[in-house]
């Protein structure tokens, strides 16, 4: 029984298989901006200040590796 979902899932994939790479790479790109543009208003932060809160996120939490900073 297919559902809903499973449709869905099916016109996406075929959707980006007919896209060319760099359709595919323009598409994942302005997902990125719609993504940093939303939470800096969701932050009220500018875009600069959103891109190194998000660059900080990524690195709380994370070990010390001395091979980063050579």
């Amino acid at each position: 029984m297919r559902s809903v979902a499973d449709d869905l899932r099916r016109e996406q994939r075929e959707k980006i298989l007919a896209m060319t790479p760099a359709e595919r790479i323009a598409m994942v790109q302005s997902a990125a901006e719609d993504g940093i543009a939303l939470f800096a208003a969701g932050q009220r932060l500018t875009r600069e200040e959103a891109i190194r809160q998000i660059r900080a996120s990524r690195q709380r939490g994370r070990r010390f590796s001395r091979c980063m900073q050579e």
